[in-house]
This record gives structure tokens, sequence and C-alpha cells, in this order.
């Protein structure tokens, strides 16, 4: 860590539970973020702001208008561009020692499970449930790390996935592989809220890349903005789960 880093990373530094070694830690971390919307948004900012020290990002979509409203990384300016190239643009102008790897189509099959083979953790910010399923089987199979988020309407929930530590895998929360009728444009969604559960998946990822991820393990957080409450449920690792079961 050089003198610029220090000073630019002094506030988390000073924190006992991350010091010197942590920062340098996320330093070193290479992030995946699937989906540049609005989970996507504010955690690739805040894990670029954090210190982490290559993102990789993926979205093949463009930038709409109405995703100005909950999609914070993106501006008006960006109104048809590909979606990683605005938020590579953001995330550099914010963070200029951060490297970013932009992908702007849809990475699926062995090539998906070699990109997340490559990296240090994997951050699910997708908005549907095929992929999230596919990203999952192959954190699982390559031993990576998963932070998975979702929301909508009001509502919003978070979890993790840590091989190694014998606790539940995304697949072992819906034991169907299936295809939700409900989206946000659809249902609608609050804007804060897709930023608190983004905002909490950056929280978590950079607790897990310090060693101090353990505390959301077993466990999955529900919110519910219209009561302003946050709910954590057990969530036991599934014994027949057809994804993780064989993995102790």
């Amino acid at each position: 860590m050089n003198e610029q880093q220090a000073d630019r990373y002094s506030r988390q530094i000073r924190l006992t539970q991350i010091g010197e070694a942590g920062q340098q830690k996320l330093l070193d971390a290479t992030a995946l973020i699937i989906g540049m919307g609005g989970l996507g948004s504010p955690a690739a900012m805040y894990l670029a702001a954090g210190g982490v020290g290559k993102l990789v990002i993926v979205d093949y979509d463009i930038v709409e208008a109405s995703n100005l409203q909950r999609q914070i990384i993106h501006m008006d300016a960006s109104i048809g561009s590909n979606k990683v190239d605005s938020a590579k643009q953001t995330i550099e102008a914010l963070n200029p020692g951060c490297e970013v790897e932009a992908i702007n189509y849809q990475v699926d099959n062995d090539e998906l499970k070699a990109l997340i083979d490559r990296v240090d953790i994997v951050l699910d910010c997708c908005d549907n449930f095929p992929t999230r399923f596919e990203v999952n089987r192959n954190c699982v199979e390559t031993a990576t790390p998963l932070v998975s988020g979702a929301a909508i309407r009001m509502e919003g929930q978070l979890m993790s996935y840590q091989p190694g530590l014998n606790g539940p895998c995304y697949q072992c929360l819906y034991s169907e592989v299936y295809e939700s009728a409900e989206s946000c444009e659809l249902e609608g969604v609050l804007a804060p809220v897709v930023g608190v559960i983004g905002t909490m998946q950056a929280l978590q990822a950079m607790m897990i890349l310090t060693g101090l991820g353990e505390a959301l393990l077993g466990k999955l957080l529900l919110f519910d903005a219209a009561a302003m409450e946050w709910n954590q449920v057990g969530l036991p690792k599934s014994p027949t789960c057809p994804i993780c079961s064989a993995f102790i």
C-alpha cells in the first residue's frame, strides 16, 4: 500500500477490525458484479470507493430513462449507452485506482464458470432466477464466495454463500428452479430499497474479503421498507440440495 492509498482509505484502516492488513486484502481482491442495475449500482460504487482493487462488471443491457430512478451509477447523459460502459466511467471517476473490466454481453455456461473461478468473490445483482441459479451453481463448483441480493416493491433480501463453512447456498433457499413472473417493471420498486440492499451486498462482500463475513452464515436477511424493519431468518443447509449437498 502506497502513501496515497493509506491516506485515501485511512478511515477504514483506523478500524481495528480492518487495519492495514484488511485494507491490503481489499486492494488485492477482484470482485465480479453481475448486473449494473439498481443493486449493482451502489454495490460497485461502494466496493470501488472502499478500495477493492479490481471490479469485473457484467451486463448486456443499455441505459434507459426508466432506469435512472434507482440505478444511480448511470447519468441522464448515459441514456442509450451500454450499462457497463456507463458504470465503468462512473467507477473510474470515483476512484481512478480501481481497475474495471467491463463485459457487455451475456456470459453463461463454461465461460461464466471460468470467469467466476478467477475472481475472489461474486455479487449477484441480477433480476431473474435462472441467472441466480446458474451463478450459484458455478460459485459452489469453484468454491467462490457469493453475495446474493434481491429487491422489489418495498421489500428486499440478502444472503451469502461461503465455501468451506458448511453453510447453505442459494439453491437451499429455493428448492426449484423457476422463472418468477414478478419484476420491478411490472410490480414497481421504491428507489432507495435497491440502494439499501445493494449497499448491504457491498458491505457483506468487504467483510468476507477481510475475513469478517461469518455473521450472515446460515441466515437470510429480509428488509421491509414500509415498516422500516429488518428480519433475520435461519437458513439451514439442505441435505438434499442438488447443488451444495455434496460439499461439506
